[in-house]
């Protein structure tokens, strides 16, 4: 009986001990959003060049750049970002705690981020003369999350 007991015992904090590690183990969640953040960049990017003149304009190029920022601005945020994953809790983010704390305006900041995305994709296609204000538009919107929520960096 004693035995019996004993290995109960084991395998429940055995049991306990695996969900804890499971609940703070976010190292999927943090590559799926920081995933998302270098696909916007280098996309940002491609058209970024294209309005400054640093590569020429190339409109199926800069179409197919837009089309994917309004893809990724459309991927559900919630599972990427578990309560827990922050720049206090673990190692390798700069997304501050105030993410949780203030949820409802991260996410309208995100939906603002889709918002100059569409205006970007709409903009793509009609010469190098539109992209201008709409990057800067999508600039502002980066801005805005990044002030409020990331840390800055070390």
């Amino acid at each position: 009986m004693k035995k019996h007991l004993t290995f109960a015992v084991a395998f429940a904090a055995l049991a306990c001990g695996t969900a804890a590690y499971a609940q703070s183990d976010f190292s999927a969640q943090l590559k799926a959003r920081q995933g998302q953040f270098r696909i916007m960049a280098i996309n940002l990017g491609i058209i970024g060049d294209m309005a400054q003149g640093k590569s020429e304009y190339n409109a199926e190029a800069a179409q197919a750049a837009a089309d994917t920022l309004v893809a990724v601005s459309m991927i559900q945020q919630a599972p990427m970002w578990p309560a827990g994953s922050d720049n206090m809790a673990i190692e390798g983010t700069r997304a501050q705690p105030n993410i949780w704390e203030q949820n409802d305006d991260f996410l309208a900041k995100w939906g603002d981020f889709g918002t100059a995305a569409k205006a970007i994709q709409a903009a793509a296609a009609g010469g190098v003369e539109g992209l201008g204000p709409v990057m800067g538009q999508v600039g502002g919107a980066c801005k805005a999350c990044h002030d409020t929520y990331r840390a800055p960096a070390n």
